[in-house]
């Protein structure tokens, strides 16, 4: 398949405001020019209408209060958490394995998120936005972006929440079929539990304005979510529930960008090195990784530099700051 550097569509993405009642409430995203049959094309376009091939699905999803609960994140093969504006969180999940019929609320792209969509092979991206000096990077990052109007029959806006938590992405009208496991190029490893680790029922942190807790069910095998004192489930009322939590310890700094009320844009340092918590079969187990250049995957290892594997299912991956 040909794929089409994206940098030749930079004006054309700064130059376009989509508007009317799918943007009401984002941030400004870009576009593309029609193909005259509805729809507009991606740089990596089949001909009928999709993506990508053999490349995951990432989606910015709400959590604030006002979002839940999701919809589609029990499917999600990875679920990264990272740290916003305002000591808030955001959530990225990554589709391989399968694909939901519908996945949100999704909202708008921060700058870490292309460090860490960096160790798969041109990802799509689908967001409702990003500020607007931030889109000629994502435009020239080795993904492809997807805000809302380019696939419109992609997208729609649900009921029961307001503008800007109501945006659901249709999957399959997006990407077509999921890519398989084999596109989680992530540098996980699954097996066998080490020897060692601590009985752990439950586990917090803490951002400034934020909380996850994840606690161990025996009857589940599964870490059950709650996201600021709430149990986390989907719309169908289904438990967000992992088989593997990592606490990432990472270097959280300010970047040059701000939201509408001029707070700082925190910055997550996904590629170095650095030390991690992993809770898997109710037991809490000190790691360390690393991951070298941005296209390399994460690598886990236990304190005397033997692989970490991780149970096989969800893996949630909480970026603390060390």
């Amino acid at each position: 398949m040909v794929r089409i550097r994206r940098g030749a569509w930079t004006a054309a993405l700064l130059a376009v405001t989509v508007t009317g009642s799918l943007m009401t409430g984002c941030t400004s995203g870009g576009g593309r020019a029609d193909d005259g049959r509805g729809r507009t094309p991606s740089p990596s376009d089949t001909g009928n209408g999709l993506s990508n091939a053999g490349s995951v699905l990432a989606v910015k999803i709400d959590n604030v209060p006002e979002a839940r609960p999701q919809t589609g994140l029990d499917a999600a093969d990875v679920v990264y958490a990272e740290q916003v504006e305002g000591g808030l969180s955001r959530l990225m999940a990554i589709f391989a394995s399968t694909l939901p019929k519908a996945v949100g609320p999704v909202r708008s792209a921060r700058e870490s998120d292309l460090e860490v969509l960096r160790q798969f092979h041109e990802p799509t991206l689908a967001f409702s936005g990003a500020q607007r000096r931030l889109l000629p990077l994502i435009d020239s990052a080795p993904l492809n972006p997807e805000p809302p109007g380019k696939v419109s029959d992609a997208w729609y806006r649900g009921a029961g929440k307001a503008a800007p938590h109501n945006l659901y992405l249709r999957p399959q009208r997006l990407v077509g079929s999921a890519p398989g496991d084999t596109a989680l190029t992530t540098g996980f490893r699954f097996g066998a539990a080490p020897a060692g680790g601590t009985p752990e029922t439950s586990r917090t942190v803490r951002f400034p304005s934020a909380r996850f807790t994840f606690t161990w069910s025996a009857d589940r095998d599964r870490w059950l979510v709650a996201m600021d004192g709430t149990p986390t489930v989907t719309t169908d009322g289904t438990s967000v529930a992992p088989a593997t939590v990592v606490i990432q310890y990472v270097k959280v700094r300010t970047s040059k960008y701000h939201d509408v009320l001029g707070n700082n844009t925190p910055y997550t340092e996904s590629v170095g090195s650095g030390t991690a918590k992993v809770l898997r079969d109710g037991r809490s187990y000190d790691a360390n990784w690393t991951r070298p250049e941005a296209a390399d995957g994460t690598r886990f290892t236990t304190p005397d530099g033997a692989p970490m594997n991780f149970a096989k299912g969800q893996v949630w991956v909480v970026f603390a700051k060390a």
